[in-house]
């Protein structure tokens, strides 16, 4: 626990805790923000069509091969 020496010292302390709150509930604020992008249909398609691409691009090697 840290020993205060002046109200100053406090209220300084006090004006920095707000601050690093604020800063914390606004990077909140923006993880929201993304989670519910990364979640829209539009993003599992285009992750699906990678998905895809590979598959098709590892049967055509194969069958090549072979």
């Amino acid at each position: 626990m840290r020993n205060y020496q002046s109200f100053t010292e406090i209220e300084s302390d006090l004006k920095r805790l707000d601050l690093e709150r604020k800063i914390a509930l606004e990077e909140m604020k923006l993880l929201k923000t993304e989670f519910k992008e990364d979640l829209k249909p539009s993003n599992w398609i285009s992750t699906l069509m990678n998905v895809a691409g590979k598959y098709g691009l590892y049967v055509l090697m194969k069958k090549i091969w072979k």
